[in-house]
């Protein structure tokens, strides 16, 4: 068994697109279950299913547990509060393990996020769900920025495209198999158990890390102070999004996105002149590949959270689809990213996969195009077709630009951006739900309507997501075409 002695990571890739750096020769799928990768193979999807069988789970369970404690009208802010924390997490992630190792900061942080979980198991009533629903979102924060950061210390360059294709294949299985099983638990037994069953995952997950993860040489833990304050800030302005969904008008909606944004800029500005910074150097530039690469990262989940915010009700109310029948497009997408992100990892060419980059959000657009076409000619089928599409562009591209992102970074901001990426693509589905759920009011969606101004919405809708879709497109070919920082 490998084990990884903190702070002794790869050094650093200069990518130019042409595979250097990669020189190893191209990895095997079956290195990923040899007894030197198997442990760290296991641990970092372990990592990643605590995050996604965690949401599919409790997205089928809550509504049970709302039932049972009257606690509609909070049902929304346990999703908030969980995506708010999680966030925050991710952000403090590097600083964590800069300050306390990879080990302490793994266990301390699936500590935080079993206890919430018993918290939410065992809970008499919602605000003790909130409670651990707050804390569930600030453990798996952690444990998802820490995971990613250990991809380039616990492998070799050749077999990163591997461990990304298989944390597709966890995504997959949570988006297929998890609102299967949390509904068996629910109607069989009780939503409890639903939540429970993470706890002997948080388990094993502890044993791996203490197997494969060595504790932080002798004069490590160097960290600059928690920037709270800067935390606060980004916390705060999540949370001014997920507020704007349940504005009560479209002028209200709007005023707390426009705070939002200005609560952004605002600490991007003070990060970038902080010596102790949460975002790496160049982080959201136009000038450097890894800023416009970090776009890309924020706007293809932003864009595709008009499906995921969307896409059922469309089906259910303009087409009458059953749950099942229309929960199957999404299960769709998820099998195509999947399937997708295996070939591409599959490709014996590490340069021609950098390549292949650029295509992945040329075929979200086209997916979303599909969405957009379906809801405007009434055709159901472009349904299916758009949401295969949408999967296999963040198939085509979502690990190999994860994968470039910590090659062009700095050694000693590889862990900065590493844990910043899920950190993104959560943050992207939160401003995405928000923005299309305001673009969607002011086109007059609401229960009720008729079949006419539903179709209108919803189009506004898929139509603004494709052109999100095409402006990460546009980062996407400018992030090839930038010379890497030397």
């Amino acid at each position: 068994m490998s084990v990884v002695e903190e702070g002794a990571g790869t050094a650093s890739v200069t990518l130019r697109g042409d595979g250097q750096g990669h020189g190893e020769g191209e990895g095997r799928w079956s290195e990923l279950l040899r007894r030197d990768h198997l442990a760290a193979t296991v641990t970092l999807c372990l990592g990643v299913a605590l995050f996604a069988f965690n949401e599919f789970f409790i997205s089928t369970a809550l509504p049970t547990a709302v039932e049972e404690f009257g606690g509609a009208a909070l049902l929304s802010w346990a999703f908030t509060l969980y995506l708010v924390f999680a966030i925050i997490g991710g952000a403090l992630a590097a600083n964590q393990k800069a300050r306390f190792g990879a080990r302490n900061t793994l266990i301390a942080a699936a500590l935080v996020f079993a206890t919430g979980t018993a918290i939410a198991t065992f809970a008499t009533g919602m605000p003790q769900v909130l409670a651990g629903r707050l804390l569930q979102g600030l453990g798996e924060g952690i444990i998802a920025g820490v995971c990613y950061a250990l991809i380039p210390e616990l492998f070799p360059p050749r077999l990163v495209p591997k461990v990304f294709g298989a944390e597709a294949i966890v995504w997959a299985s949570a988006a297929f198999g998890g609102p299967l099983i949390s509904g068996a638990l629910t109607e069989h037994w009780s939503w409890r158990a639903a939540f429970f069953v993470n706890i002997p995952a948080v388990a094993i997950f502890i044993a791996l890390v203490i197997a494969i993860v060595g504790p932080p040489k002798a004069g490590k833990g160097s960290a600059g102070a928690v920037p709270v304050l800067r935390l606060f800030a980004f916390g705060l302005g999540i949370l001014l999004i997920s507020l704007s969904n349940t504005a009560g008008n479209g002028y209200l909606m709007a005023v707390l996105l426009v705070l939002a944004q200005a609560v952004f800029i605002a600490a991007i500005r003070s990060d970038r002149r902080s010596p102790n910074s949460i975002l790496p150097y160049g982080a959201f530039s136009i000038r450097t590949p890894l800023g416009t690469g970090l776009w890309v990262i924020l706007l293809m989940p932003l864009a595709q959270a008009a499906g995921s915010v969307y896409l059922v009700y469309t089906m259910q109310q303009l087409w009458d689809f059953g749950p099942t029948a229309a929960g199957f497009s999404s299960a769709l997408m998820a099998m195509s990213w999947s399937g997708t992100a295996i070939l591409v990892a599959s490709l014996p060419s590490h340069a021609f996969r950098v390549r292949l980059m650029w295509t992945g959000p040329l075929i979200l657009c086209i997916g979303l195009v599909g969405l957009a076409l379906a809801v405007g000619s009434g055709e159901y089928r472009l349904v299916f077709v758009g949401q295969v599409a949408i999967g296999t562009g963040f198939g085509v591209s979502w690990g190999t630009l994860s994968q470039f992102l910590m090659d062009v970074s700095a050694r000693e901001e590889r862990d900065r951006t590493s844990a910043l990426l899920p950190t993104l693509q959560s943050a992207g589905y939160a401003i995405g739900a928000a923005t299309f759920g305001a673009t969607a009011n002011a086109f007059g969606f609401d229960e009720g309507v008729s079949h006419r101004v539903l179709s209108l919405s919803l189009l506004a809708v898929f139509s603004l997501a494709c052109i999100i879709a095409a402006a990460s497109l546009f980062f996407a070919v400018r992030t090839l075409r930038l010379p890497p920082l030397k």
